[in-house]
């Protein structure tokens, strides 16, 4: 008597292996480490992100050449230097999504003033990949609102006034891939929502080439300017008390 195989593929069953993959390459501090710095959207050498890790060059080639071969980080090499990215802005987005799970209440206390003090920066304002997070992050994403030229009713979407509105400051929102024009970033430090996307990464990189933010530090963090104060309030109506 013939005998038959009663197993049946389960829903899901293909992509388990590839899921538990990539969960093995997020569950190493170290590596994790190196993920959230990526975070800044900048090109980091091996030796840069071993000595932020405080591990040995030999223990970061490793990790990165297994995030690398993850598709998680992309490498450029310049001559003998070797840069690492992250891949992609669905990397960025994964990473700062996981990221956002983890209370700030539950993470280790500060163990200094210099700690405390860039924590505070990082929460202020930073770079969450390629666009504007923290308390400035927020404020720009509920002014944008609150003008009416940002919706937040079903999902993130620019209205025509928004649309209208970065044209008009000469800010172009050139669209690549399926990335979407708006798009809403759970903010890890606000656990609130801020504008990411097509339109976040384009008002982040106007921000910083127009002068209105500075990067701060070797981290995320960004300053808002006195120009950025004047243009903030002038096109956006934001208080310099809420940017600082």
């Amino acid at each position: 008597m013939s005998t038959r195989n009663t197993h049946r593929a389960r829903p899901g069953s293909a992509q388990a292996p590839g899921l538990a993959a990539l969960a093995g390459l997020i569950a190493d501090e170290t590596r994790a480490a190196f993920l959230l710095v990526l975070l800044d959207g900048r090109a980091w050498t091996a030796g840069e992100l071993a000595r932020y890790a405080g591990v040995a060059a030999s223990t970061a080639s490793e990790h990165l050449g297994k995030l690398v071969a993850g598709g998680l980080l992309a490498e450029e090499r310049q001559g003998r230097h070797r840069y690492v990215r992250l891949a992609d802005a669905q990397v960025a987005q994964l990473v700062e999504d996981l990221a956002a799970q983890v209370s700030p209440a539950a993470a280790e206390r500060p163990r200094g003033l210099r700690e405390s003090s860039a924590g505070s920066a990082m929460a202020r304002g930073r770079t969450c990949y390629d666009h504007l997070a923290g308390r400035l992050g927020i404020a720009v994403t509920d002014a944008l609102t609150g003008l009416g030229l940002l919706r937040q009713d079903n999902g993130f979407a620019l209205t025509d006034d928004g649309l209208a509105w970065f044209d008009g400051q000469g800010i172009p929102l050139v669209r690549t891939g399926r990335r979407p024009l708006a798009r809403a970033c759970l903010d890890w430090t606000e656990r609130r929502p801020h504008l990411a996307g097509v339109a976040g990464a384009a008002l982040c990189r106007h921000a910083l080439d127009a002068g209105w933010c500075v990067r701060i530090g070797s981290e995320r963090a960004v300053k808002v300017t006195d120009q950025g104060d004047r243009a903030f309030a002038e096109l956006l109506g934001i208080e310099p008390a809420a940017l600082h």
